[in-house]
């Protein structure tokens, strides 16, 4: 399993051997509705052997397609779905992602991965986590204005205090639900008296630490997305004195995350992202009405496309559910084939987001009713 992170995606982006085999499809978390998700994901597969077939042998083929069928039978693997999974393979290079949000089922086989949708993941400017922590449990979330997944925690992150500190927990906690409540829902602050009080608020800090560090490592550091606190009041304090991940927002939610639904939560964290996103979108959309009056912007696709194949694209704006067919030259930028290519398979958006990104280039997916220009894409050059 792979974190998707703009590195992760990156390294996908480089030139590969052989033929590029790319699947997607939405999954389910919860029984019974995911059990048909390997069923679905074989036929998926199925497809990628009809296409392979007009040019591969048989055994060229099963040895391609060796991982895919490895994968539809880890029953474990399917145990534990997400939203949505991307699936790429080429020759030894075989790389599986779990999406906390649904994608469209989709396989093909090119000579590059297809990673539009990767990419408007990645891209979306409203994303953020959701970090929610209580002693006997810690999950993080990740989402945007709809959507609120749980996503899984990488292994080096502990899950409870215990885990965290193990040996060195102090008798307190080995003895009672403390400080945070740990087993309640009601995360009452244990009321010790002297030493015994005292030690169950250092176990705190040092687990908070631990927590912040592993986070950071593994979670905030790759994604660079904003991070919310989902915690008693107390724990806030406590956490953010602690705490040196510059992701962190100084605002959070002051409640016991165990006792909210994902929509709540979402709602609540919502409140707190909507003006940061609407002000960074606000300042990006004039950026680009300033750029475009000086002739340094644009909302022509070709030549926009130029501009990405120069290097001259800082800023790339493009419609999230929006597809136009036809090839882009990486060497000169030129748009063909656009009346003759299915934009399912070959999308010139695609194409033009993973150059600008192969470039330096930011590139922002935003739904259409937040584009700046209605023509599918929108260009802030560098010079």
């Amino acid at each position: 399993m792979t974190l998707l992170t703009k590195q992760s995606l990156s390294e996908l982006l480089l030139p590969q051997s052989g033929p590029c085999l790319s699947l997607y499809q939405p999954t389910h978390r919860q029984h019974p509705e995911n059990q048909a998700d390997p069923i679905r994901f074989h036929n998926l597969v199925k497809e990628l052997e009809t296409s392979l077939l007009k040019a591969y042998s048989a055994a060229e083929t099963w040895t391609l397609l060796k991982p895919f069928e490895a994968l539809a039978k880890d029953q474990a693997f399917w145990n534990h779905a997400l939203d949505g999974l991307a699936v790429l393979g080429c020759g030894p290079r075989f790389q599986v992602f779990r999406l906390p949000r649904t994608v469209a089922a989709f396989a093909v086989v090119a000579d590059s991965f297809h990673l539009k949708p990767l990419w408007q993941f990645l891209q979306t400017v409203d994303r953020y986590q959701v970090l929610a922590l209580s002693l006997d449990k810690v999950r993080l979330f990740e989402g945007d204005r709809d959507v609120l997944a749980e996503v899984e925690l990488a292994d080096g992150v502990p899950r409870t205090i215990t885990a965290a500190l193990g040996a060195e927990l102090s008798e307190p906690h080995q003895t009672v639900a403390s400080y945070g409540g740990v087993g309640g829902a009601s995360n009452a602050m244990h009321h010790g008296h002297g030493a015994k009080a005292e030690e169950v608020k250092i176990d705190a800090d040092r687990f908070f630490r631990a927590i912040d560090r592993a986070v950071l490592e593994h979670h905030s550091g790759p994604t660079e997305l904003p991070l919310i606190l989902a915690a008693l009041p107390e724990h806030h304090q406590r956490f953010r004195s602690v705490s040196h991940n510059p992701f962190l927002q100084p605002e959070g939610i002051m409640v016991n995350p165990s006792v909210l639904t994902n929509e709540v939560l979402r709602t609540l964290a919502w409140k707190l992202m909507e003006p940061q996103f609407d002000a960074r979108l606000a300042k990006l959309t004039d950026r680009f009405g300033q750029a475009q009056s000086a002739g340094r912007g644009s909302d022509n696709l070709s030549h926009i496309a130029e501009a990405a194949a120069a290097g001259r694209v800082a800023t790339l704006f493009i419609e999230a559910d929006r597809q136009i067919g036809g090839h882009l030259g990486e060497g000169n930028g030129k748009v063909t084939g656009a009346a003759l290519s299915s934009p399912r398979v070959n999308d010139v958006l695609d194409d033009l987001g993973e150059l600008v990104g192969k470039m330096g280039g930011d590139v922002v997916v935003l739904p259409t009713a937040k584009m700046p220009t209605r023509k599918g894409a929108a260009a802030i050059y560098r010079h």
